[in-house]
């Protein structure tokens, strides 16, 4: 098992400040070989294989090959609840967007790592994105399977049409029903069906647009609020915090 720098058996980098005590645990294996990710475990990894773990065993009990990359939660997009459930999830190294972030972690595990400097601090937040938009892959690749063809392309249209109008305050269930021309009713069991609501759905891409922008610029955050379609500063603030565990404004001084 690779040092963790003093933080157990994983890989620190240099996160910014701030949130929960919360973590999601993501390893690689760097080895050539399959190996089981403890003795005796039925989880087997191939060769560059990723996996995600909701806890580590107690005093590392995961094969030596398996590099752990321990990611604060409030960095992630994800729902927490699209990870619950599972305590192993499996992602093979050789397809979709883990192909692209198992070379860059592999790549990390192995070298020195980056100094608490604005250099390792941006490296850390990109390695965050990357994982996020792993997770989410994950996540819409299990919620898939769920809907049949037609009404799973129909999910991904109004989920397009969303994040194309994120900035429309005026955006609604009511709207976006019409804007397909299905019932609000129909709309709202399309996204049941994938685990989450219409409201939810909205909510958790408006909020990570709003966290980008806040990480990259130095506007104020009631400006960045009603820029992607929150009426209410207030409001905003609120569920930023109970989403990400910290106020808008300590995420964007915590990473400008």
């Amino acid at each position: 098992m690779l040092p963790g720098d003093g933080c157990g058996p994983f890989v620190n980098l240099p996160w910014p400040a701030g949130g929960d005590d919360r973590h999601l645990h993501l390893g690689v294996n760097l080895s050539d070989e399959t190996v089981p990710l403890h003795p005796g475990s039925p989880h087997v990894l191939g060769p560059g294989d990723l996996v995600v773990l909701g806890t580590v065993p107690p005093g590392g009990d995961v094969a030596g090959e398996v590099a752990f990359f321990r990611v604060p939660r409030f960095l992630l997009d994800v729902p927490e609840e699209a990870l619950r459930g599972a305590s192993v999830i499996r992602v093979s190294g050789r397809n979709g967007l883990a192909e692209c972030v198992s070379p860059f972690l592999s790549t990390l595990a192995r070298t020195s790592r980056p100094r608490d400097s604005a250099v390792g601090r941006r490296l850390a937040l990109n390695t965050a994105d990357l994982v996020a938009l792993l997770l989410s892959e994950i996540q819409e690749d299990d919620s898939s399977g769920d809907l049949a063809d037609p009404a799973h392309d129909l999910l991904l249209r109004v989920q397009t049409h969303i994040q194309e109008n994120l900035a429309d305050s005026g955006m609604s269930p009511d709207s976006i029903a019409r804007a397909h021309h299905i019932s609000v009713r129909y709309l709202h069991k399309l996204f049941q069906t994938s685990g989450t609501t219409v409201g939810a759905w909205i909510r958790q891409h408006r909020l990570a647009a709003c966290r980008l922008e806040l990480r990259r610029h130095r506007r104020s955050v009631a400006v960045v609020a009603q820029s992607w379609g929150f009426a209410s500063p207030s409001h905003f603030s609120r569920v930023f915090r109970q989403t990400y565990g910290l106020s808008p404004k300590q995420w964007q001084n915590s990473v400008l």
